[in-house]
């Protein structure tokens, strides 16, 4: 590295993610982006305005083997569409039981609409939904054994036409998921639910009390079994370290923050290659399970966790 205090980032893929790493790593001190790749110069251009005019230009690559390549990152973030990817406390006890609920509005336009397709992302489950995949194996520190799920593409994106083709995503679904030492987790899924207060919602659940999480009002609420109804206390959070909130509330940010100072400290990052496996396969295996109308085992999808 040039400096102690500096880690050079490359960005892969510049378009709408891209823009939103890049606008987390402007935030973040010690971080500098020293190259850029995406075949497309519309975004490279978009790219470079978010990073601002004081800022010294990167270096710039149509296609990824180019930037890693030249050797002039010690870390990069990879934005790229899916289909390109491959070339919480002790006070609740034991948890028992996690369920996420994402009401929300549709996919937003894409480059190049890719988005729209399950061949290119692997279907909604996982091109969205392993993010809470992963959530759900974090905390409850087991392995995931099986898979039952049921959805369909009911409302969105039925009038649009590409190529003369029909996106065929599904925009809801219900996502049940069996682990190793008896918990379970759910994800209740609807993408044409615009008229939400909450978008987001958690809920874990042990043998000693109850936590849950709202987004966007930042509200959480913790209750123990002992103490009943009246002991529930609600709390407003927001971690002070956050320096750019963008599209997840500060979430991006937080993980750069850990990420740089893995690098710094020369220890894995705190969720690595296996855990993000792990949560696509679960996707991979929901698709399954409502293509199929059946349960799916994670060792069809990938070999034993």
């Amino acid at each position: 590295m040039p400096r102690s205090d500096e880690v050079r980032y490359g960005v892969i893929g510049c378009g709408m993610m891209g823009q939103e790493h890049l606008r987390n790593l402007v935030a973040l001190p010690g971080a500098t982006v020293t190259a850029l790749a995406d075949p497309h110069p519309e975004s490279i251009g978009e790219c470079i305005a978010t990073l601002g005019s004081e800022a010294t230009l990167p270096d710039v690559y149509t296609d990824h083997q180019s930037l890693l390549a030249a050797g002039s990152c010690d870390a990069v973030v990879v934005a790229t569409p899916n289909m390109t990817h491959a070339p919480c406390g002790s006070w609740v006890g034991t948890v028992r039981m996690v369920a996420i609920r994402e009401h929300r509005f549709p996919f937003l336009t894409k480059v190049g609409d890719w988005n729209r397709f399950n061949r290119n992302t692997g279907g909604t489950l996982v091109e969205k939904c392993c993010h809470f995949f992963d959530l759900m194996n974090h905390i409850m520190q087991s392995t995931p054994r099986r898979v039952f799920a049921s959805g369909a593409q009911d409302v969105n994106h039925l009038d649009e036409s590409y190529d003369g083709e029909t996106p065929d995503i599904l925009d809801n679904a219900f996502v049940i998921v069996d682990y190793d030492d008896g918990a379970r987790a759910s994800l209740d899924l609807c993408m044409f639910a615009e008229a939400s207060e909450h978008a987001e919602e958690l809920t874990v659940v042990g043998d000693a009390g109850k936590v849950e999480a709202f987004l966007p009002s930042s509200v959480v609420r913790i209750g123990r079994r002992d103490e009943g109804p009246a002991g529930v206390r609600t709390e407003s959070v927001h971690d002070e370290r956050i320096a750019y909130e963008g599209f997840h509330h500060g979430a991006s940010y937080l993980e750069h923050v850990d990420f740089l100072a893995a690098i710094r400290a020369g220890r894995p990052a705190a969720i690595g290659p296996l855990e993000g496996l792990a949560s696509v396969a679960i996707g991979v295996a929901a698709q399954r399970s409502i293509e199929g109308g059946r349960v799916v085992a994670l060792d069809e999808v990938v070999s034993p966790l």
